[in-house]
């Protein structure tokens, strides 16, 4: 039995080696990142505009309730599709996102990680934290502009929003303060650094995230699989003992996932928030960028150190 589980284990491998599995991995892991993000789009847009310190919605942040008091007023303002406000952007977002994440992980996974023994916590970190690092990027300047019309609760949703807000970052200034005309110069020479703003932030918020949660993922998956299900991670039997429940790989892989999710959304909370306090602020102060130990200020000045918790 153990001798037939290490051979379709062998002729499992080279699949996972192939670009046929990378790019599989890659379309899977977009079109999951679409349905997740459709299935929490009103919540995900509230969060956004308590972690952004929305006027007119701080004051349902931090009370119980106050999510859904605040989409019963989202929905009265701007309608029912006021809640999915800013989700096309999301989607044109999230699916390059995931999947560059998710086949990033698979390759570098294998180059860091060949056989099972080299997989160390410190690998799996790092392999996540890379591939995170590398989709933000290669994404970022689409996840300004959702942010942005998440924020927005003044106007009902429109055919012409998604291109008044890239219109509207493009024209945005840069200044004020010690620096401020370098940075000017800059961003006249590079107007796409404009769609980079809270990008130091998201960065140093990616690494903990991403880096934690495929290696939370990791390890829950393996000790559930051997604990409930008597295989390895990769699927293989372990020994003849019949299994503790009878599971499906599925369902393990989900428990994985929500447990890493959580972990991971936990260890980067306050720099989230940090970075949806600069992301907005081209909206609110359009004349300059904010520095990272400015916001942090702020937020502590308005908040106090809850606030670096807002929409948790």
């Amino acid at each position: 039995m153990q001798q037939q589980s290490g051979a379709k284990a062998q002729r499992r491998a080279p699949h996972r080696r192939s670009w046929d599995y990378v790019l599989r991995s890659g379309l899977a892991g977009g079109i999951a990142g679409c349905a997740a993000k459709t299935a929490i789009a009103p919540l995900d847009r509230v969060k956004i505009l308590f972690q952004a310190s929305n006027p007119d919605y701080q004051k349902y942040s931090g009370r119980w309730l106050g999510v859904v008091d605040a989409m019963r007023r989202i929905v009265d303002q701007q309608g029912l599709m006021g809640l999915f406000h800013g989700h096309s952007a999301t989607i044109l977002r999230i699916f390059p996102y995931a999947a560059v994440k998710y086949m990033a992980y698979d390759l570098l996974h294998l180059a860091l990680m060949p056989t099972p023994q080299d997989e160390t916590g410190v690998r799996l970190f790092l392999a996540g934290s890379m591939s995170g690092v590398l989709s933000v990027f290669l994404t970022y300047p689409l996840e300004l502009i959702r942010v942005r019309l998440a924020f927005d609760t003044k106007s009902k949703p429109q055919p012409g929003s998604l291109r008044h807000i890239i219109t509207k970052i493009y024209h945005e200034g840069a200044g004020g303060g010690e620096g401020g005309a370098p940075r000017r110069a800059l961003l006249h020479q590079f107007p796409i650094l404009k769609f980079y703003r809270g990008f130091t932030s998201t960065i140093l918020g990616m690494v903990p995230y991403a880096g934690t949660s495929f290696l939370v993922f990791e390890r829950t998956k393996a000790w559930l699989y051997g604990l409930l299900l008597n295989r390895d991670s990769r699927g293989a039997l372990l020994s003849d003992r019949p299994p503790l429940l009878e599971l499906s790989r599925t369902v393990v892989d989900l428990a994985s996932g929500a447990l890493a999710g959580a972990i991971s959304q936990t260890a980067s909370y306050p720099l989230e928030v940090i970075r949806r306090r600069q992301q907005v602020g081209g909206l609110l102060h359009p004349s300059r960028m904010q520095r990272i130990s400015e916001t942090i200020r702020w937020i502590y000045a308005t908040r106090g150190l809850g606030g670096a918790d807002d929409g948790h």
